[in-house]
């Protein structure tokens, strides 16, 4: 099978000749993304193309090595040429060193975990905004130790297996890449004698205070974050994620912006007209009901809603209107109200007049 043909650098990464340095190492940055192994998972040719620019990226971006590629081209690192060839195993630092440029790799020692805590509020605090102290307890550097897990005092050289770097390095395929040393779990040095208070782990476990405030409008599944407020670890603290939960209130449901409450009128109020007691989130108004509300009928009380969270205005509140039957009657008020249908008979109904007439054609009488 044919050897195949190597494509001129410049080709290979887009450039011209006479590109600047700068420029050329936007070109494999740009092709490094889009070829890269792990974002092209089980796709040869683009890890062939990958090899290619990467290859050509070496020889483009070293000054000695692009001048003699100038004169001689791929002959200027072959076997037979006055000079040495291309070590790819000495590209690694310099690819390495991009790679965490490009794709955001470069190893850093962990950091702590983030701490994810629940925290319940009233209906109308959630509402309309509050501020809720909140405990609770982390992962902090142990005040002994200083953070360092060992003896103060006591020696700690380095880690052996990463060299006092903290990481430590490991080869896929063609690729090199690097990763915390699970030994000194990224301290980069080795505890001799282990602190007294918090055993070595550098850590001990401290009770938080803080002061959250909630936005007016928030509502449940809403996530407070705070920034450095999770468990320390060796590359620095976590985060905290207060997450809401809104108790259920006795009289109110909510829809977005819009809250919702159900009021109970007798019938004759609903006959006659009435004014009402309302409970709105900032106390009770007086709302006035028509003549002849039907049970069901909803009002709206502009305003009476719930801010409008990261907006401005505020919604609406919606009160439902339901006629309540009374389920017992004195035998005095059966009276008046066998007297009150026989008065009243289905004119005054146009609902069930309506009703009557559809079953009656409905049934051909």
């Amino acid at each position: 099978m044919a050897a195949r043909v190597k494509r001129d650098y410049y080709e290979v990464l887009g450039v011209p000749r006479d590109a600047s340095p700068e420029a050329i190492k936007r070109a494999y940055r740009a092709l490094a993304r889009k070829l890269h192994p792990d974002a092209n998972p089980g796709d040869p040719s683009a890890e062939e193309r990958f090899k290619e620019a990467s290859e050509a990226y070496a020889v483009l971006s070293d000054p000695e090595r692009r001048r003699r590629y100038d004169q001689l081209g791929h002959a200027a690192f072959s076997p037979e040429a006055d000079g040495v060839p291309v070590d790819f195993a000495s590209m690694r630092d310099l690819l390495e060193g991009l790679f965490a440029d490009v794709f955001g790799t470069r190893p850093r020692a962990p950091q702590g975990e983030d701490i994810e805590i629940a925290l319940r509020v009233r209906f109308e605090e959630a509402a309309l905004g509050c501020e809720k102290p909140l405990r609770y307890e982390r992962d902090a550097p142990c005040e002994r130790c200083e953070g360092s897990g060992a003896e103060p005092g006591s020696e700690t050289p380095p880690c052996a297996a990463c060299g006092g770097r903290g990481v430590v390095r490991y080869q896929r395929g063609l690729f090199w890449g690097s990763r915390t040393c699970s030994t000194c779990r990224g301290r980069g040095r080795r505890i001799v004698r282990p602190c007294g208070r918090c055993d070595g782990r550098g850590l001990v476990r401290r009770q938080e205070e803080l002061l959250v405030r909630l936005p007016a409008g928030v509502d449940t599944g809403a996530v407070r974050s705070v920034r450095g407020g999770g468990h320390h670890g060796p590359g620095g603290p976590g985060d905290l994620h207060v997450r809401v939960e809104v108790e259920p209130h006795p009289l109110f449901t909510r829809s977005g912006a819009d809250i919702e409450c159900t009021v109970p009128v007798s019938f004759p109020q609903a006959v006659l007209g009435d004014e009402l007691d309302v409970p709105t989130l900032e106390g009770k108004v007086r709302m006035k009901l028509p003549p002849g509300t039907q049970s069901g009928r909803v009002f709206r009380l502009r305003g009476k809603g719930v801010p409008v969270l990261g907006g401005s205005g505020r919604g609406d509140q919606l009160v439902r209107v339901v006629v309540e039957v009374p389920e017992k009657v004195t035998r005095r008020q059966r009276k008046l109200l066998e007297e009150l249908a026989a008065e009243m008979g289905v004119e005054t109904h146009p609902q069930q007049r309506g009703f009557l007439d559809k079953l009656r054609a409905l049934f051909g009488e």
